[in-house]
């Protein structure tokens, strides 16, 4: 396979951007007020000013709320219950501080596209603290100590100002990259193309020794250990957290990658592979032959954001030929899988097992590619940028109950997050095609209320509701934006679909392209080293 590389603009922001008043600003985001307060009332040079200023006091409310957090995670009266919760807000506190660092120090060299995707992402962190703590039974004076440094406001705000910043080529400069534009796409120089082969000898081989590493590179991306995981003692590792934690911490090179080979065995252990354990690729024997597993589910008195088996916030993070599992059952309530805050993350050949929320997509972009995917009640779910490429979805039995697929969670219009799930076929699973009687199934409902969801070239079985859609308990049918394009199979047809404001049918090309890979999550620029093949675009 090949491709023809073509010219590709990328949009860096920089100082000479266009002037704008705050007030122009401020009428694009959810907190006007908010906006008008922390902005100047007077003409800065430039938006690049607002910039600095957004930024300067988002940065500032996550370095407050986390030593909110910190504070009252000190207490020694703190309930079980709220200390998981704030557990949860000090990791996306953290997570916050260093994303917001990043826009900071870098803002005026920064690519928008990043910019916008850690913005959209910290954004979703704090929303994810504070539902957590909203369902705690906290005193008044405690939530309103978290709640006083607003920080989704000054994120909000940050997001209106960086929608000025790159709207036009006069407020941006342009540099031209030489990368693949659209098709199937396959690098093949990738030295990761060959671990991703279905074939294990050859990792096997790296990481035993018998093949040096060395050839794992093409003079931009390279390996720098292959290591193997087995419970039969004939690997460096036992377990597959020791093996993480044997990854170096914030490597230096960019493009220089940490291989975890996990042969086949079932791994019943909750692993979190965090932020600072970057570049890491996790690779097993195939679905159904390595399996990472677990149970833990918000019957437990957990958070759904803390009972996920696998978690992972490194940057860059690969699996590939895996199967994570919660085996909580249908009648524990919300059980993840795998929980995804990984930015530039991606998933290939990988099986998700669940019921209730199996599949986590939290934050920061992802790609998903040829996967499994089983659930009942929103078991796609989150707030990140992600496409879904070639993947089986499958609605589980769930007695007495309807099956709901997605439940997106954008809060903000500015926010450039969404659920694309392109070329996939959604069919029965086994024990819902044998069960009888119908059971319905619908394509989403929107978790917030600006919930974003697409349906392109997907394959759609009978088991979907005519309507499609269904609300949630409250009425964002004006504020969502929902839409289908060229989709096929029995329950394909948009003829009595719902007729909300937001939802879209028979949308053009052109309007569906905005959610390809290469528009969505900007997969054009990163998938190509990952070895992984995508499709581009959809025109």
């Amino acid at each position: 396979m090949y491709f023809c590389a073509e010219s590709f603009s990328i949009v860096l922001l920089n100082q000479s951007a266009l002037n704008h008043s705050e007030d122009s600003i401020c009428k694009t985001t959810p907190h006007a007020d908010y906006c008008n307060y922390i902005l100047p009332s007077n003409k800065l040079h430039s938006i690049f000013d607002y910039g600095n200023i957004s930024i300067h006091h988002s940065l500032s409310n996550a370095r407050s709320l986390l030593a909110s957090v910190e504070h009252l995670l000190a207490l020694p009266s703190t309930s079980l219950g709220t200390v998981r919760a704030l557990e949860d807000c000090r990791f996306l506190s953290d997570q916050n501080v260093d994303y917001l660092s990043q826009v900071s120090d870098g803002l005026n060299s920064f690519v928008a596209d990043d910019l916008h995707a850690l913005l959209s992402a910290a954004l979703a962190n704090v929303e994810t603290c504070f539902q957590g703590l909203e369902s705690m039974p906290l005193a008044s004076s405690i939530k309103d100590r978290l709640f006083r440094s607003n920080g989704t406001k000054s994120i909000s705000v940050s997001l209106a100002v960086f929608r000025h910043w790159d709207d036009g080529d006069s407020t941006v400069t342009r540099r031209n990259l030489m990368v693949p534009k659209s098709g199937s796409i396959h690098e093949r120089n990738s030295p990761l193309s060959l671990l991703m082969s279905t074939d294990k000898q050859a990792i096997h081989e790296f990481a035993t020794g018998k093949k040096d590493i060395k050839t794992l590179t093409n003079g931009k991306i390279s390996v720098a250990q292959v290591v193997m995981v087995s419970p039969r003692g004939d690997g460096q590792f036992t377990t597959i957290n020791d093996a993480i934690a044997s990854a170096p911490n914030n490597p230096s090179d960019n493009n220089q990658y940490f291989v975890i080979y996990v042969v086949s065995g079932i791994y019943e252990k909750n692993i979190l592979i965090p932020s600072n354990k970057k570049n890491l690729i996790l690779i097993g024997d195939g679905i159904g032959r390595t399996i990472i597993t677990g149970s833990r589910s918000t019957a437990d008195g957990l958070t759904t954001f803390n009972t996920a088996t696998f978690a992972v916030a490194g940057k860059k993070f690969i699996a590939v030929d895996i199967t994570f599992r919660n085996t909580a059952g249908p009648s524990k309530g919300q059980a993840v899988a795998v929980r995804n805050g990984a930015e530039k993350s991606v998933f290939y050949r990988c099986s998700f097992e669940g019921y209730q929320d199996t599949l986590y997509a939290h934050s920061a972009r992802q790609f998903y590619r040829e996967c499994d995917i089983y659930g009942t009640v929103d078991f796609i779910f989150g707030n990140a940028p992600v496409v879904f490429q070639k993947c089986n979805i499958y609605p589980r039995l769930l007695p007495n109950k309807h099956n709901i697929i997605t439940a997106q969670g954008r809060t903000d219009p500015n926010q450039r997050t969404g659920i694309s799930i392109d070329n996939c076929i959604i069919k029965a699973s086994g024990d819902l095609a044998s069960s009888s009687g119908a059971k319905k199934t619908y394509l989403g409902r929107p978790w917030r209320q600006y919930s974003r969801t697409v349906y392109v070239r997907s394959f759609m079985d009978s088991l979907i509701e005519p309507s499609g859609w269904i609300e949630w308990n409250r009425d964002y049918g004006s504020t969502l934006y929902y839409a289908e394009y060229r989709n096929y199979g029995p329950g394909s047809s948009t003829d009595y679909r719902v007729n909300w404001p937001g939802y879209h049918k028979d949308i053009s090309s052109t309007e569906a392209d905005k959610f390809s890979v290469s528009n969505f999550i900007n997969g054009d620029k990163w998938l190509p080293e990952t070895g992984v093949p995508f499709n581009g675009d959809f025109l």
